[in-house]
């Protein structure tokens, strides 16, 4: 992966001054490439325009052969003249350049441990889902994201766009490190009713600014999320984080649900520019959510859903101001899935989820993944109203052959199974416990179902019907992730995929004898990227 540039495609300025280093570039080619060694420490980098600063970073400047590069999209600049100040003097600064490409770009999305259906950077570090909202035939996708380094650090707003949540195309970072922080979590909004005085239809994102103090900001865009313009009178709300905005049509007003204290505070706005706290509940830790779900699909029954980073939720009532919990605390996710944020204004009204997939892709110039995109839904249960939490339909986009075994015995459907060659893979599976014996699938020698009587994965077994040993389970497996649904979502289990221990694909064990395959199809699938 390391391969050394020299080419001098640029014109610089490097002089040592008050122990700093200014090297300019006279913007002319899209991308500035940056050699990364992950031995080096950190320098800040301020990217200076004329006179203003753009943005800063902290980066690990390769001296000799780079472990990786990565990139920024220069070409808003064009024709300009660029500065890079680094804090102090730093050894091979003559390897960063300009091209209209990026190195490893004829490789992008088809490297080793590319996810091939779940959403990843093209360079860096993401975590947390941001702003998830729809407008005019985009889905939009914006993330923490460190473009300069594969580890957590320079908190930007990546940005990708889908108009299925399928195909994603990334596009340039839209916020970037200013002098009230860098940028954390936050969600964005439709402006319909232009309250904030911005144009109808401007999308509107608050965030968090992670500086001395971390407080809450406005951005908003009037072309679509292509660029943003940052609020002047920012921060808009003191130290708290990670918002979280809806419109609440009763009271025609904005609210907002912040992380503050253990908990979730509500604040409510007319403009998205004055805000107000109204009320706090207690018992969540980071990247609240608010939305409220009709239960077992009637929209005159419904009931509110707040939750936080780690996926617990509640489910009670909401007036606009005050959340008063009725059930809960629950949870439906378990594993590498955190941060999940659920998407505002979908054209079909579905509650459409996104969380952050916290899976290493090893050895890439890239890091962490989305998990792929679930639909929610509140519906009855032996136990209680419960969040079920399963793939959109939108997968089957990517089907490609199909392989029908239900019916089959355990011993002829592992025959089949056998035949199966491929690595991205969507299993639909309903099977019966006939005595209580435990069943267990297994993908290339390691085990990721395990389901007896009791427990499924080491969680309480939710029943479809009371005594049931019947179980649906529906499982993804990417390239380096394998997710797994059980009763129709109402158990969720995101995994990181195991180095393999054979060859073998999928396995079915347990007692033949007392298993029985009411369906199982098994689809490979084609990448996502185009």
């Amino acid at each position: 992966m390391k391969k050394l540039f020299t080419l001098p495609l640029f014109a610089f300025l490097a002089s040592a001054a008050m122990g700093q280093i200014v090297k300019e570039f006279k913007i002319d080619k899209q991308y500035l490439n940056f050699p990364i060694d992950m031995q080096q420490d950190r320098q800040r980098v301020e990217f200076v325009l004329k006179k203003d600063t753009l943005t800063y970073s902290v980066i690990r400047i390769a001296e000799n052969e780079p472990d990786y590069w990565v990139f920024k999209d220069v070409s808003t600049y064009n024709g300009q003249k660029l500065k890079l100040i680094f804090s102090e003097d730093v050894k091979g600064l003559d390897k960063i350049y300009l091209s209209d490409t990026y190195p490893g770009e004829d490789k992008i999305y088809k490297e080793k441990n590319r996810p091939q259906f779940h959403f990843s950077s093209r360079r860096g570090w993401n975590n947390d889902p941001n702003g998830l909202v729809y407008l005019d035939g985009e889905y939009h996708l914006f993330y923490q994201h460190n473009p300069y380094e594969i580890h957590w650090q320079n908190m930007h707003w990546g940005h990708a766009v889908s108009p299925d949540l399928i195909h994603w195309t990334e596009l340039n970072d839209a916020l970037y490190p200013d002098p009230l922080g860098t940028m954390y979590s936050g969600s964005a909004v439709v402006d319909k009713n232009n309250t904030a005085g911005w144009g109808k239809n401007a999308l509107v994102a608050a965030y968090t600014a992670a500086g001395k103090e971390q407080t809450q900001c406005i951005a908003y865009s009037v072309d679509k999320g292509r660029t943003f313009t940052k609020y002047e009178g920012n921060p808009v709300v003191g130290p708290t984080r990670d918002p979280k905005l809806i419109w609440y049509e009763p009271n025609k007003e904005w609210v907002m649900a912040l992380y503050e204290v253990a908990g979730i505070s509500f604040f409510t706005s007319k403009n998205l520019k004055d805000w107000k706290k109204e009320s706090h509940i207690n018992g969540f830790y980071e990247c609240p959510e608010l939305f409220e779900l009709a239960i077992d699909g009637d929209p005159g029954n419904t009931l509110w859903v707040a939750y936080g980073g780690s996926g617990t939720y509640l489910l009670g009532d909401f007036d606009g101001k005050t959340f008063v919990p009725k059930y809960g605390k629950y949870r439906y996710t378990h594993g590498n899935h955190y941060a999940a944020q659920t998407y505002n204004n979908t054209p079909d009204g579905k509650r459409i989820q996104i969380g952050w997939g916290r899976i290493e892709a090893k050895g890439m110039p890239f890091n962490q993944m989305m998990c792929f995109p679930t639909e929610l839904t509140l519906r009855s249960t032996n136990e209680g109203i419960r969040i079920f939490s399963e793939p959109i339909d939108a997968i089957q986009k990517l089907h490609l052959q199909e392989h029908n075994l239900s019916g089959l015995s355990v011993t002829e459907a592992n025959e089949k199974l056998k035949e199966i060659n491929h690595d991205l893979l969507h299993v639909i599976a309903r099977v019966e416990s006939l005595n209580g014996a435990g069943i267990s699938i297994d993908y290339k020698g390691n085990k990721y179902v395990d389901i007896n009587a009791d427990e499924i994965n080491g969680e309480q077994t939710p029943q479809l019907n009371p005594g049931s040993l019947v179980f649906d389970i529906e499982i993804l497996i990417d390239r380096t992730s394998v997710e797994s649904f059980y009763q129709n979502g109402q158990i969720v289990f995101v995994k990181p995929l195991l180095e393999a221990r054979k060859e073998i694909g999928l396995e079915i064990h347990g007692n033949a004898e007392a298993i029985k395959i009411h369906k199982l199809k098994v689809y490979e699938l084609k990448s996502a990227w185009r």
